[in-house]
């Protein structure tokens, strides 16, 4: 299953399978085709959301999430 990053849950796990426009800086910090990543927690509000991926923690705004697709592993 697909589904962008900012739909995804917290404990769920997938790997990057597409970054819509230009998103360098999104890039930059590790976010790029095929890295595996996992929800950890939201915040209360829902924004920003804490990410685990490449050994470490990052937490992005609901609007950055938004531009990245990810492959949702079924197990």
């Amino acid at each position: 299953m697909e589904k962008r990053l900012s739909e995804m849950e917290p404990g769920e796990e997938g790997r990057v399978i597409k970054i819509e426009g230009k998103q360098k800086r999104l890039m930059d910090m590790g976010i790029v085709k095929g890295a595996e990543i996992k929800v950890i927690r939201k915040a209360p509000l829902g924004d920003p959301v804490e990410f685990f991926l490449r050994g470490y923690n990052l937490s992005l705004r609901k609007e950055d999430a938004s531009v990245i697709w990810v492959k949702i592993d079924d197990s």
